[in-house]
């Protein structure tokens, strides 16, 4: 069952929201060579508890954590550890918090460290991460844009798999963004490709909040549990894999982006 939300509901997630992107951006800038995934999250916990909000999903069942961490060829769902961060690693963070009954949910990656390297393979290998995650970005972007009453979760999921497949990168098939509200995880999903026709999808109505994920590989699509954690989950190629996500409202006035 897919819940509609009320408007004044929707003005709660908002403000959850804003508490969840102000953590996430500045834990982002703290993301840098020196510093473990573990610091990160501890970061992230005590910003969302001192603006008012709770750690989201750390109401998740045996979850303990603030964050998922996925660096390099962690996908989603990675347990913080005291791994330390490198120059040139990936690193996407998914965070959460809770406010006032309600979830909000976001992600976001990029490349740490900004040394320029004179070796020619370290450049060209940095330059083909940032293509990488330029795209994610821009197929994110797009995605929100078809949010839009009387559209279809397919018409989000197609452009998802056109901007990705598009580049020559991989949209992992297991994994899918969702409904968000009373529940981390609520119906619609919102793959990020499309089965079938668009219109047998669920239809975009005003009320509806959905977290649409762009989670794509730099390599092939398949999946792998890893850590022997139960939560951690790798490309199966071990190439390097991408996230971002933001929670957005369906809204009379097009899509409202709430983190």
């Amino acid at each position: 069952m897919i819940h509609i939300k009320t408007p004044q509901e929707v003005e709660i997630m908002a403000t959850g929201g804003k508490m969840l992107s102000e953590t996430l951006h500045t834990v982002m800038n703290s993301a840098k060579p020196g510093v473990s995934e573990i610091e990160l999250d501890a970061l992230a916990e005590k910003l969302i508890k001192e603006k008012g909000g709770e750690p989201g999903f750390m109401k998740v069942q045996g979850y303990k954590h603030t964050v998922c961490m996925s660096t390099n060829d962690v996908v989603v769902h990675g347990i913080p550890t005291a791994y330390v961060l490198q120059e040139g690693d990936v690193v996407g963070i998914d965070c959460g918090v809770f406010y006032k009954g309600f979830h909000t949910d976001m992600s976001e990656s990029k490349i740490i460290g900004c040394k320029q390297d004179t070796s020619d393979k370290k450049q060209v290998d940095r330059e083909q991460k940032e293509l990488f995650l330029a795209t994610g970005k821009r197929a994110l972007e797009e995605a929100i844009k078809v949010a839009l009453i009387g559209n279809h979760v397919g018409d989000i999921s197609r452009t998802i798999q056109t901007i990705v497949e598009g580049a020559g990168y991989s949209i992992v098939r297991g994994l899918v963004g969702h409904g968000v509200g009373k529940q981390l995880h609520e119906a619609p999903e919102v793959p990020g490709f499309l089965s079938g026709s668009i219109v047998k999808t669920p239809l975009l109505k005003e009320g509806m909040v959905i977290a649409i994920e762009i989670i794509y590989n730099m390599g092939g699509k398949d999946v792998v549990y890893g850590n022997q954690d139960g939560w951690t989950i790798h490309t199966a190629d071990g190439s390097l894999a991408g996230l971002f996500e933001r929670t957005v409202a369906i809204t009379k006035n097009g899509p409202w982006i709430l983190t």
